[in-house]
Parts: structure tokens; sequence; C-alpha cells
């Protein structure tokens, strides 16, 4: 029987946000599944899981990306099949806020905004908090709902939030929302 491998979903994948992951998960001695970023993602679900197999060690993070695609695209039905792999554990879900024209959303756990700051309410693309408590807006995050994830945490426009979140400075909001996604899920008691 194999190990379980423990992975967290961020819902964003181009270059700005692959950068600050691939940062991220460095800094945190991760691994990140450089080759699911992409706008849309470029890999089906099976190419994803075996990617994430062949990592040596945990925790693992995986970008998809819909492109602004109405309703469930390609990154949606890759993030479908990744979760439905019994030899995966889903820590949780890094949910990225984007200018979407079709009101796709998902709930929050929590928030954090470009300050670094933690809210209740969702926030936008620039990382400011929004008006409506516990949700975000995004173009890949509907999905996010229905994989029954442990913690799902709002932010801004990954990598960017007017440099903000750039990796040349640590990519400061990116990083906080994994420590405490890290932390929430008990990865870090294992």
């Amino acid at each position: 029987m194999s190990k379980k491998r423990r992975v967290i979903f961020v819902t964003d994948g181009d270059l700005y946000a692959q950068k600050a992951i691939e940062k991220v998960a460095s800094d945190i001695g991760g691994r990140c599944i450089s080759q699911s970023a992409g706008n849309p993602t470029p890999l089906a679900g099976y190419e994803i899981v075996s990617l994430i197999h062949q990592t040596p060690h945990d925790p693992v993070f995986v970008m998809f990306d819909d492109s602004g695609f109405p309703g469930e695209g390609y990154g949606e039905l890759a993030m479908q099949s990744v979760a439905e792999d019994e030899n995966i554990e889903l820590l949780g879900a890094i949910a990225v806020a984007s200018k979407t024209h079709f009101s796709e959303w998902t709930r929050v756990d929590v928030s954090i905004d470009r300050f670094g700051e933690l809210t209740h309410y969702g926030v936008d693309k620039g990382g400011f908090p929004d008006m409506e408590a516990g949700r975000i807006d995004g173009d890949t995050v509907s999905i996010l709902d229905k994989l029954n994830l442990p913690i799902v945490i709002g932010v801004g426009d990954i990598g960017k939030m007017s440099g903000l979140d750039d990796p040349s400075v640590g990519s400061p909001i990116t990083l906080k929302a994994v420590k405490i996604l890290l932390e929430r899920s008990g990865f870090n008691d294992i």
C-alpha cells in the first residue's frame, strides 16, 4: 500500500502564480508541480496525478486554471480528477480571486488581504477585502465547494497585488496563506 501524497490546490496558473508558488514551495521544503501551470491548465488530471506521485516529498502544490472559461473548464475538470485519486490527501486550497465575468465563487474559511491581514470577508483580485463574508469570486473556484476540503483560504492575485506578493520580496501573502493552511490542516503535526 502506497503512502498518500499530501496536496495543496492553487486556483491560478499564470506565470506570476507559478513563480510565487515555486518560491513558496521551495521556502517551506515542499514541491510544486510546475508543469501544472498554464492558462488554461495544460495537463489532464491523470497526468497531474502521475507527477504528484513522482515528487520526493510533501506538501505538493498543484496549480489549476480555467482561463475564464464559464462553468467547469479544463482546470476544474483536472482538479476533480486529482481529488478523486485514493492515494492523495487534500490538505486544502488557496482560492485566488479574479475579475470573472461569470460570477463563479466559493466559500472560504478565511482570507488574507494584500497587507497580510486575516479577514472573514473575501478579497478581490487586488487583495482588498470584499463586501461579502466567507466567499471569494474567481474563475477556477466553483468546484472547491464540492471537494470537501479541510480548509480554503482566499487571496488576491498570487504573485501580484501591486508588487506586494512578488516573488522578489518572498511572496509574503502566498507564504502566509500556505503557513496557515498547513497549520490548520494538521500537516505540521505529522
